[in-house]
């Protein structure tokens, strides 16, 4: 009985050039995304420098009036014409 049992491991082909191109982008693909959900989620920490500038008054000569909006063209109605049927 003991000689019917084959425990020898299965034949399997190695694996083509192909197969482990796309083997390994999958895995930089899978790294990559992590990277990019850690960095939404993670807060990014900002040098203190631009922090305080952030809080500082700003100088009226430094402060820029806002520019007056451009004049709208004037929008002539459209002539409303009657569908001929």
């Amino acid at each position: 009985m003991a000689a019917e049992l084959d425990f020898s491991p299965p034949e399997i082909p190695e694996p083509t050039f192909m197969e482990n191109v796309l083997r390994y982008g999958l895995f930089f693909g899978a790294i990559f995304q992590l990277i990019c959900v850690l960095a939404i989620i993670l807060p990014v920490s900002r040098s203190h420098k631009t922090d305080s500038d952030s809080f500082e008054p700003k100088n009226s000569e430094t402060v820029k009036k806002p520019k007056a909006t451009a004049p709208q063209i004037s929008k002539k109605p459209k002539k409303e014409t009657k569908k001929k049927r």
